[in-house]
């Protein structure tokens, strides 16, 4: 069971000019830094919640269908599916209805009639490729996940230098803003 990224998300939740209003950067000479400080601070939301922010595509690949009928997508919210296939034993892949499967995006969950698709006929022989997150604008991501973004910036920007022991803990209210929306594994 595996996840991977196909397509990333085509904006950041922030755009460069309002993390450089929210660190009161007046000048362009760190905007290559800042655009990256945006991307990693996405990419550690993302990896704390189990949540995309913008919509991109990932790929879902598993040896088996689940006798449940039922596929937790992560990262979440789900929003579609795009694209599924099974491949036999000699690898062709053979395309299944994208109609075959329920979309629980509440639960960012697949459910489906397991016995009614075809069987895969090698190990990781299901890819079911989705399409996750809240939107495709900034503005569809909820705001305290945007907040642990601009704090996380801040925090890298300002602790640029090299870090010594005990002083790589991220701020507390990082935690606090992301909490509530962490997927967790039972």
């Amino acid at each position: 069971m595996s996840s991977f990224l196909l397509v990333p998300p085509a904006v950041e939740p922030l755009t460069l000019a309002e993390a450089k209003e929210f660190l009161r950067v007046a000048h362009g000479d760190d905007d290559d830094l800042i655009t990256a400080l945006i991307t990693g601070a996405r990419s550690h939301v993302e990896s704390q919640t189990r949540r995309a922010l913008i919509t991109q595509t990932w790929r879902l690949v598993r040896d088996a269908w689940p006798a449940d009928g039922r596929i937790e997508v992560r990262p979440a919210p789900l929003q579609s599916v795009v694209a599924a296939r099974v491949f036999d034993l000699d690898g062709t892949p053979q395309d299944v209805d994208a109609q075959a499967f329920v979309v629980d995006e509440a639960s960012s969950l697949l459910a489906f009639a397991s016995w009614s698709l075809p069987a895969p006929g090698r190990a990781a022989g299901i890819e079911i490729d989705v399409s996750v997150g809240y939107g495709e604008e900034a503005s569809d991501v909820p705001e305290p996940l945007r907040q642990a973004i601009r704090l996380l910036i801040a925090h890298w920007y300002e602790n640029r230098g090299l870090l010594t022991s005990g002083q790589g803990t991220l701020p507390a209210s990082v935690a606090a803003l992301t909490a509530s929306y962490r997927m967790l594994s039972l």
